[in-house]
Formats: structure tokens, C-alpha cells, sequence
């Protein structure tokens, strides 16, 4: 059985999914981007503050789902510029204890929704 996880402190769905699904304890989080919820405008002032929205909208379904990036077990980054690596890797790892940090990809991809530089998904165990 699975249940819908959505919230409003997160962007809706830019299609036909949801914001996450939890299948027992497992929450498999949709790949989320720069859109700040509160104004539902796109995040443009860069890659980091682009990461950083992204990381919020992650931690705000997570909680959703009463769960915090200590339960995360895999992300998967997204990128449309290798280059900028180093940066989202910065503020992605800035959300967590590198100790008990996830496995995680990172992928380059020719484009992204919107054309924005980075998504990232999740999944995460309670």
C-alpha cells in the first residue's frame, strides 16, 4: 500500500506525480528544482542559490512525510553543467553529516525541467 505525500511548502507537481510516495517505511522522494513555493517563481540567481532552494523543497517533503535527511539513503543529483559540481556539492553536503551521509549519483544531463542546472531526488527510510 503506499500513501501520497504532498505539502505546500514544497512546489507542486509539474505533472502527473506526486511530491513523494511512502511504501512502508520507504519514502521515495520525486526530483525536486529551484521553485521557491511561497512564490511559486523560478530560483535564477545562480547554481548555489538554485541547490539551496532544492535542498529546501527536499527537507520540506521530507518532513511532510515525518522524516528529516537523517533518514535519506540515496540521492540522485542531477546536473547540466559538470562544472558546477563542486558548488552544489558544497550546499548539498552542507544537509548533511558526511559520517552518515547517503549513497548517492550525480549525473550530467543535457537538459533539465524548465532549464534549470540541478534536480535532485530521493529516498528515504524511516
Amino acid at each position: 500500500m503506499k500513501k501520497i505525500i504532498n505539502t505546500n511548502k514544497a512546489p507542486a507537481p509539474l505533472g502527473p506525480y506526486n511530491q513523494a510516495i511512502l511504501a512502508g517505511n520507504t519514502l521515495f522522494v520525486s526530483g525536486q528544482i529551484a521553485i521557491d513555493p511561497k512564490t511559486n517563481q523560478l530560483i535564477s540567481t545562480g547554481v548555489e542559490d538554485e541547490a539551496e532552494q532544492v535542498m529546501l523543497n527536499l527537507k520540506a517533503v521530507l518532513e511532510a512525510a515525518g522524516m528529516t535527511f537523517d533518514n535519506v539513503v540515496k540521492s540522485s543529483i542531477f546536473l547540466n553543467d559538470m562544472n558546477d559540481f563542486a558548488k552544489i556539492n558544497t550546499i548539498y553536503g552542507a544537509h548533511f553529516d558526511e559520517a552518515t551521509a547517503p549513497a548517492r549519483e550525480t549525473v550530467e544531463v543535457s537538459t533539465l525541467p524548465k532549464n534549470v542546472n540541478v534536480e535532485i531526488s530521493m529516498i528515504a527510510v524511516k
